[in-house]
This record gives structure tokens, C-alpha cells and sequence, in this order.
């Protein structure tokens, strides 16, 4: 989770009169690392995964689960056992903001072969059972975007208390400061972003209305001294502090572009596909032990770390702060990159216009110039004594700083100072998948979608308000089979593509569309699959690359294992995770049809999740038959 520094923090007071400081030298920083590495060319392609994990007991005996709170020793092991004793260990280790979240990567990253494609399930299980082994009897390791108890009484194991009105970090109803990782990072970030914000974090998911759910739902909370009350909306979930956001685990992909050129038009092509594969990935229907109406995370970890003021949010004059700023630092992107992106860009961006004019002078771009000066509008939240004065030639922590506390959709990621990475865009909007089969279709999707965008130049640029439009869609409760998304109708106009684009008569769009228009509104089953007519279909276009390359047998029979998962998820032959989960609890005997996911409920579907992610229990309905796996 971004910069990782040692040392002294300081608080949001002291943070703030360093904040003009960490932009200007930020800025620096950026122009140092740019004027250094912006001609480079040809770096090879490689890419990597991230995959975020809950460590849990399983209490057989009081059939509940809770979240064991040991993730800095298991840290500790697994570095010691691995990457300490050797460089080339074929995974990695590294600390999220739970102090029941470890996050694993591959040691090194992938290359250009197609034949990496069949080492990716293979790394993820190793990672698996390697962080299984230094567990303590009873306790196992999930990968489940949100714990369904998340903030309930005695969510974790040892057992704390949230301390709402004494000296804490995030004096939250529910969520106890133990339950946050002990590196100073974390718990600095989460002070400043409430100390600066003024209040809590206000996190409001809408409830799902059952049969028999109190209508309006309304929750009353005893230790609140009326901030809840007055933040609480009726018929939502309330929750109040970071780690109902952060405290979830998600699975990101990196790649390395040959060039800054290729790196934004790879940004801006998959910004598009943010909405869409964040649907089709769709896995965390409950929160604080309520069946919500939503199915995806992202709502929440944007409302989670939300530090902009009430003047910043337009709620009152602007007075003491600079800016209107319309989405939380943790959003979809405001801008595209690339020059054909630049027509496109019609959200209103706030910039700093005093930083986007020294850009400008120092010969960046507009439109790069612009996502700079965009980014540091925030200010910074993380701030050590040790790193306030450094060496702009060649440390780059004041860029960071901010660059890593902009949570975007996508990020776009210049080259670390004086190293031989090149330029990297992060894919970051998936929720992680139950099992590593799954996980691997998802990350094995996105790196063939790249791909194929660059090899035959495709464009599935539309406006970046109508990608706003998809992020709302694709939060939704089934949105995979019920959602509309805005997507392009023809990603090879003005190409030279290989496979011949589909025919895009006006009869058979599925909404009605002007004559001229780019877009229309596809189901993602279109823009997956394909429909006569409509859209080719991300899978077609996928399967036509792969005939015509060189892949051995093993690997296209992977390939195609992964591309069946998501093209049956598309069309709801296979449910999502956050279906399958909510008709879990559905037909669960201790379902009151109340939206209440009790302790029992809870143990029992995590039982059934272990035990389906280490392959002891078959689950068809999500996965499909286990035996086709090409393994």
C-alpha cells in the first residue's frame, strides 16, 4: 500500500505546514525522474499481480470466525524465510492497512512469453500454502474482498473494543485501533485524514430491503456522542472509519509500457474497462453484518478515506481551503493521458494552476501537465521528520507521497529514481476472487486485453463522464446481469486491424443511439461475448489473437479455462461472488430474512469458502467443473 517510510510521524498540524514543501519538492522530484527517463524506449514488457489476503480463526467450537490480528509476525516470518535468505524467492511479502491483511506478489515480475500465462495460478498457490504453513492451528488464510462481520462485536481474535471517545487514531463505534497495522503509516493516516477532514469518515451503504427488514432501517448507537446520529443516513449501513474501506482486500495488476507514450495510451485504453471488470468481479455484498444492496467495495474505500473539508465538498464557502473538490482521493480518474484520449476529457478538472504552469515551462505536456497539477491539489497525509529534507536528484518520496495517496481506478507511474523499471500503469479496480483458479482468469483477462490493445491498436476511448456513469452502474447489486454500460461500438476505426470489425447498424444497437455516436449502451454479455450487429466482444477479439500466435498446448488449454470463467460470468452461466454469497446467506436456516448476517452465517459460508479455495469442496455455480481447469 504506496510508500512505506520509518521514522518519526507527524500529526496533521505539523504535517500541514510541511505541505507546501512536499508539493513544491514533489514537483521537483517528478521533473528529475521525467527529463531522466522521458526518451527511454524499448523496455521490455513485464507485469505482476497483487493479491491481498484476511487472516482468520475458525472457531469450531463457538462456530464463529474472526480476524486474527498477527499479520506483522506472519509478515515477519515469511520475509525471513523467503526474500531475506533469497533475492530470487518466487514470492513477496508485503504489509496492508489491516493488521489482518498480508499482501502477496509474485517474487519477480512476469515477462513477454505467452507461456508466463501458465505460472500464474501456480505462483498464487505457492503463495497460498507458503503463508498457510506459519499459520496457528485453527486459523487459515481468505481471500474474501470484505469480512462479512467486519465492525460487529468481537470481530477479531484477541477480542478489543473500539475506543470511540478516549485517544485514538479513529475513535470509531465499531472498529478498534488494534485492528489497524502497527506500521506508523497507517494509523497517521488515519488520524490526518479525520483530523483534517474535521469529523469522521462518513461511510453510508444502502441496506438490502428484505421481507423482514425494519423499514425505515434505523440504527441507534449507544456510544455516540451524535456524530453517527447526524451522519447515519435511514435505510443504509453506517460506518465511520478507515478500515471499513482499507480493511478490504482487492487483486491489482501492474504493467511496464516500452515507453511513457505507450504507458499513457495503456492508462487511458483499460480506464475504460474499470467499470466493466469491476462488475464482472463483483464480491462483497455484506457489511457490519448487514446484506447491503451493493456488490462491489469501491463506494466504500472512497468514502472511507475521504479527508476533503466541508468547504472542499461544497458544503460550505470556500474560506480557509483552496479548492471545490469533486470525488474523494480514492475515485475513478479525471483525465485521460494520451493525446487521442484528449477529446474525450470532459469532466471538470481542478488543477493547481500555479504547479501546471511551472509543468508547462519545464516543457511537460498539457494533458500530462494537467494530471500532475490535478494530483497535487491533495495534500499530503503521511509525513515523517526524517524525510521532510532530501535530495530531489535522487529520492522521489516527496512525489510519492501524493502520488500514492490518490487512489485512482488506474495509476499511471513514472520510473523509481536512477532504476532500471520502466514506465507502469497499475490496474486497480478488482475485488479479489475466493480461489486462486479465479484470481488467475482475472489477472490472465486484463494482461491478454493489453495485449491485444497494443498489438492491433485498438481504441475503446468514450467520454470520461460516461465512465463515471459505468463506476455508479457497476456498484450495483447483479450489475453483471442488470447493468447498461456506456461502451465503444467500434474499437478499430481508424486502425489497422487484424480481425474484421463487426457490422454496427443501427438496428441492432441495444439502446437508442444518434447517428455518428461512438458509444451506446451495451450489457456486459455484449462486451464480453459479443452480440451480432452490436459489438465484436472482448473474448472473440481475445481468441482471434491467440490463434495467431504461438502457444503451446498447455498453455492455450489455461488460457482458455480462464477466458471460459469470465466469458460464462459475463452471461450468468456462473454467478459472481457476490451473488453467490447473498443466495448463501439467502437459504442459510438461520436467515431471518431480516438483512442480518449473524455469527453462525458467517462461520458457515467462510467454512464452505476455505474449504472451496483449498480445493476440498467443489463449487460449480461459481467456478464450473474444477476438471476443466487444464491442470
Amino acid at each position: 500500500m504506496g510508500l512505506l517510510s520509518q521514522g518519526s510521524p507527524l500529526n496533521w498540524e505539523e504535517t500541514k505546514k510541511h505541505a507546501d514543501h512536499v508539493r513544491k519538492h514533489g514537483i521537483l522530484q517528478f521533473l528529475n525522474i521525467y527529463n531522466k527517463v522521458k526518451e527511454r524506449q524499448r523496455d521490455v514488457l513485464k507485469w505482476g499481480d497483487e493479491v491481498e489476503y484476511m487472516l482468520v480463526e475458525m472457531d469450531d467450537n463457538n462456530e464463529k470466525v474472526r480476524l486474527v490480528l498477527n499479520g506483522k509476525d506472519v509478515l515477519e516470518i515469511l520475509q525471513e524465510k523467503g526474500e531475506k535468505i533469497n533475492p530470487n524467492h518466487p514470492t513477496l511479502w508485503r504489509p496492508e492497512y489491516g493488521s489482518y491483511m498480508i499482501e502477496g506478489t509474485p517474487g519477480q515480475p512476469y515477462g513477454g512469453t505467452m507461456s508466463e500465462f501458465n505460472t500464474v495460478e501456480d505462483n498464487m498457490g505457492k503463495r497460498r500454502r507458503e503463508a498457510a504453513s506459519v499459520l496457528n492451528k485453527n486459523e487459515t488464510l481468505l481471500t474474501v474482498t470484505s469480512f462479512p462481520r467486519l465492525g460487529c462485536p468481537g470481530f477479531t481474535q484477541p477480542e478489543y473494543k473500539p475506543t470511540p471517545v478516549e485517544k485514538g487514531v479513529s475513535k470509531s463505534l465499531f472498529f478498534p485501533d488494534e485492528a489497524i497495522n502497527r506500521h506508523p503509516r497507517f494509523s497517521t493516516l488515519t488520524r490526518n485524514i479525520r483530523h483534517r477532514r474535521g469529523e469522521k469518515v462518513a461511510i453510508n451503504v444502502p441496506i438490502f430491503k428484505d421481507k423482514n427488514t425494519p423499514s425505515p432501517f434505523v440504527e441507534t448507537f449507544p456510544e455516540d456522542d451524535g456524530e453517527a446520529a447526524r451522519a447515519a443516513l435511514p435505510d443504509h449501513i453506517y460506518m465511520d472509519a478507515m478500515g471499513f474501506g482499507m480493511g478490504n482486500c482487492c487483486l491489482q495488476v501492474t504493467f511496464q509500457a516500452c515507453s511513457i507514450s505507450e504507458a499513457r495510451y495503456l492508462y487511458d485504453q483499460l480506464a475504460t474497462f474499470c467499470p466493466i471488470v469491476m462488475a464482472l468481479s463483483a464480491a462483497s455484498p455484506f457489511y457490519r453484518g448487514f446484506v447491503s444492496d451493493i456488490d462491489c467495495r469501491w463506494g466504500v474505500i472512497s468514502a472511507s478515506v475521504d479527508d476533503r473539508t466541508r468547504e472542499e465538498r461544497g458544503l460550505e464557502p470556500l474560506k480557509n481551503n483552496k479548492f471545490r473538490i469533486n470525488k474523494s482521493r480514492y475515485d475513478s480518474i479525471d483525465s485521460y493521458l494520451s493525446c487521442c484520449g484528449e477529446k474525450y476529457n470532459d469532466i471538470e478538472l481542478t488543477i493547481d494552476e500555479d504547479i501546471n504552469k511551472q509543468l508547462l515551462d519545464a516543457g511537460i505536456d498539457k494533458l500530462l501537465a494537467q494530471h500532475i497539477a490535478h494530483l497535487f491539489i491533495r495534500d499530503p497525509l503521511s509525513l515523517f521528520q526524517e524525510k521532510i529534507h532530501l535530495d530531489d536528484e535522487n529520492e522521489s518520496d516527496h512525489f510519492e507521497n501524493l502520488q500514492s495517496t490518490n487512489w485512482q481506478t488506474m495509476r499511471f507511474k513514472p520510473p523509481p529514481p536512477n532504476s532500471d523499471i520502466g514506465w507502469r500503469v497499475e490496474f486497480r479496480p478488482m475485488e479479489v476472487q475466493l480461489t486462486d483458479f479465479e484470481n488467475s482468469a482475472y489477472v490472465v483477462f486484463i494482461v491478454l486485453l493489453t495485449r491485444v490493445i497494443l498489438s492491433y491498436k485498438l481504441d475503446f476511448l468514450i467520454p470520461l463522464s460516461k465512465v463515471d456513469e459505468n463506476m455508479k452502474v457497476a456498484q450495483k447489486r447483479n450489475a453483471v446481469q442488470e447493468g447498461m454500460f456506456y461502451f465503444r461500438k467500434d474499437a478499430f476505426k481508424g486502425c489497422n486491424p487484424v480481425l474484421d470489425p463487426p457490422s454496427t447498424a443501427q438496428n441492432g444497437v441495444e439502446s437508442e443511439a444518434k447517428d455518428g455516436e461512438e458509444f451506446t449502451l451495451m450489457s456486459i454479455d455484449t462486451i464480453i461475448n459479443g452480440k451480432e450487429g452490436v459489438f465484436h466482444g472482448l473474448i472473440p477479439m481475445l481468441n482471434c489473437y491467440l490463434e495467431n500466435m504461438e502457444v503451446d498446448v498447455d498453455t492455450r488449454c489455461t488460457i482458455l479455462n480462464y477466458l471460459k470463467l469470465i466469458k460464462k460470468r459475463a452471461s450468468g452461466e456462473l454467478m459472481t461472488m457476490a451473488k453467490w454469497m447473498r443466495e448463501f446467506a439467502a437459504k442459510h436456516p438461520q436467515y431471518k430474512q431480516d438483512s442480518v448476517i449473524t455469527d453462525k452465517i458467517n462461520y458457515d459460508l467462510l467454512h464452505k469458502c476455505d474449504r472451496i479455495a483449498k480445493g476440498e469442496e467443489k463449487c460449480p455455480e461459481l467456478i464450473g467443473d474444477p476438471v476443466n481447469r487444464g491442470k
